[in-house]
């Protein structure tokens, strides 16, 4: 069935709703990306994926929108999906992506992260969440302060495995998959697959389907690269300054 995804495809056409349609009308998506094309119907179908895709291919909303679909609309106190990024930043950045496309819902997202007290978080996951967004330790963290509950927990996804990995993360990573319910969907998405990635894909998810957007370390479209020649090295830090600066 190749020829679907090389067909011109529209987000209606993905079986995305109005309410999720109309936020990303207003969001100023247009058409969708690679991974968002082959991730969206395999993710609302309940397989297990691993995604391969860089930085600005639009991953992040392939698993969010059919994710945040799912949910529907708030309800209970406990979470339903979990994600984990390696950083404060991601947690950030995933949130607030999270929340813009949910916006015409009820849907409750909270981030999670290290470096502030753990009492504003534990108040805010006691008021009730159907999405975290969090960096692993403070997960962990705060699973074991009794501020998170995990049984009703059925979606999981590791974002930026490799860069997890790269930190350290992996036995954090083991711990939470101890916690979880044994019966849920593993989503795992990374720029690239080394070797330690896919250890963690053997042991994460079952019989997943993997995509592969692009070939690794190859440049993303939507960067543009440029090459300036320089005669020497100390001419190269004064250049580099200058971009900074500028």
């Amino acid at each position: 069935m190749e020829y679907f995804y090389l067909c011109h495809v529209n987000f209606e056409s993905l079986k995305i709703t109005r309410s999720f349609l109309n936020a990303i009308e207003e969001l100023g998506y247009t058409d969708p990306t690679p991974i968002q094309l082959k991730a969206i119907p395999l993710i609302r179908g309940g397989k297990d994926i691993i995604g391969i895709a860089q930085t600005g291919t639009g991953k992040t909303a392939a698993y969010l929108l059919p994710i945040l679909q799912k949910l529907n609309y708030a309800q209970g106190i406990e979470p339903r999906v979990l994600v984990l990024v390696p950083t404060k930043e991601l947690v950030i950045q995933v949130t607030r992506n999270a929340t813009d496309l949910a916006m015409n819902t009820d849907l409750r997202v909270l981030g999670l992260y290290g470096g502030v007290g753990p009492k504003t978080q534990m108040e805010a996951l006691s008021k009730g969440s159907d999405v975290l967004i969090a960096t692993p330790g403070r997960f962990y963290d705060l699973y074991h302060r009794g501020g998170i509950f995990t049984k009703k927990i059925k979606r999981v996804v590791l974002d930026e495995a490799d860069r997890m990995m790269d930190m350290g993360f992996f036995h954090q990573i083991k711990k939470i998959q101890e916690i979880l319910p044994s019966k849920r969907q593993n989503l795992l998405f990374s720029a690239t697959f080394p070797e330690k990635v896919e250890t963690l894909c053997e042991d994460f998810l079952l019989w997943p389907e993997k995509i592969e957007i692009t070939p690794q370390s190859t440049p993303v479209t939507t960067v543009t690269q440029q090459l300036y020649a320089v005669p020497n090295f100390k001419t190269k830090l004064n250049l580099l300054v200058h971009f900074l600066n500028s």
